[in-house]
């Protein structure tokens, strides 16, 4: 294993920002694994870390292909994450909305552009990423559809589902977008949690990525069983939305199948305390992604489906 800095920018009154690598193997550029960009991604960053330890087990124990060459970088923001804020800690901008990066712009600008030097040309590119909206989800892999994209390849991760995403225009700024353009297959892993540290989540991932290695014949390894992937288009969730605002109280958890009027929510008077609405099932499905926010507002999305066939 080699451990290294990435891209640093120097600082006058705290310790200089660094993106730092670990690198594993030799030869060509096999492999990139990036964790966390934004402060609240801690799962993402946890992720990351068991898989140092893992690889490093690996390469000791020599089941490390030979002439492949794996990097991950556990951590693109660490100012972020050292102040708890999800974004650039003075600005507020998004790292994953500033792809290429620029070298001579904003200080966002400036690390997706060093961050972007160092992975780009992989082969293969996997970003432990989070959703916009805070709540969990249903484990799987997400894809830019730009032409580009391989769904057979996202399926050697055994993961329940594959979602390919029509890019909106603040999506082709982002990580998984710009490897796909430059030549790379590009994979957004999305797990339970973000904030909180989910151990079983986190060792469904790991089993993923270590999967699709030994698919891809870059470590001697056998896979795990996991899932035969189902692939959908994110435009096929279904929506369910608070009809008033309140206390979200959910009833069911990504991955759990429903009935069609099926009770999913209550929302409940924040003052008196009763139920102001119920939620339920507009489809037979299963569940995609419940929000976890203690109050929501009208008209939110609280729940995604993904429709379940008859």
């Amino acid at each position: 294993m080699k451990k290294e800095v990435l891209y640093e920018i120097k600082a006058i009154y705290r310790d200089d920002f660094r993106v730092t690598g670990y690198t594993f193997g030799e030869g060509e550029k096999a492999l990139c694994i990036v964790g966390s960009m934004r402060g609240n991604e801690n799962q993402q960053l946890y992720c990351c870390s068991r898989l140092v330890a893992r690889l490093r087990q690996l390469e000791e124990e020599g089941r490390l292909i030979p002439g492949k060459q794996i990097l991950v970088i556990p951590c693109a923001n660490p100012y972020s994450i050292n102040t708890k804020k999800r974004f650039w800690c003075t600005d507020n901008t998004d790292i994953n909305r500033m792809f290429p990066g620029y070298a001579l712009g904003e200080t966002t600008q400036r690390i997706a552009a060093g961050v972007f030097e160092a992975i780009k040309g992989w082969q293969y590119g996997i970003q432990f990423a989070s959703f916009y909206m805070p709540g969990t989800f249903v484990p799987h892999i997400r894809m830019m559809d730009t032409g580009y994209q391989d769904t057979e390849l996202a399926c050697e991760f055994g993961l329940p589902y594959v979602v390919v995403q029509k890019p909106r225009p603040f999506d082709t700024a982002t990580l998984n977008y710009n490897w796909q353009i430059w030549g790379t297959h590009a994979f957004s892993l999305y797990t339970t949690n973000t904030a909180r540290v989910d151990e079983e989540s986190a060792q469904q991932a790991e089993n993923a990525v270590l999967s699709f290695m030994a698919r891809r014949r870059l470590i001697n390894h056998h896979p795990h069983g996991g899932y035969r992937s189902e692939v959908i288009r994110s435009a096929d969730f279904v929506s369910v939305r608070a009809t008033c605002s309140g206390f979200l109280q959910c009833l069911v958890r990504p991955g759990q199948r429903v009935r069609q009027d099926t009770l999913l929510a209550r929302i409940l008077d924040p003052y008196e305390g009763c139920v102001r609405a119920e939620l339920r099932a507009p489809i037979p499905g299963v569940i995609a992604f419940a929000g976890d926010e203690p109050m929501v507002y009208e008209n939110t999305a609280v729940l995604k489906l993904i429709r379940e066939e008859a």
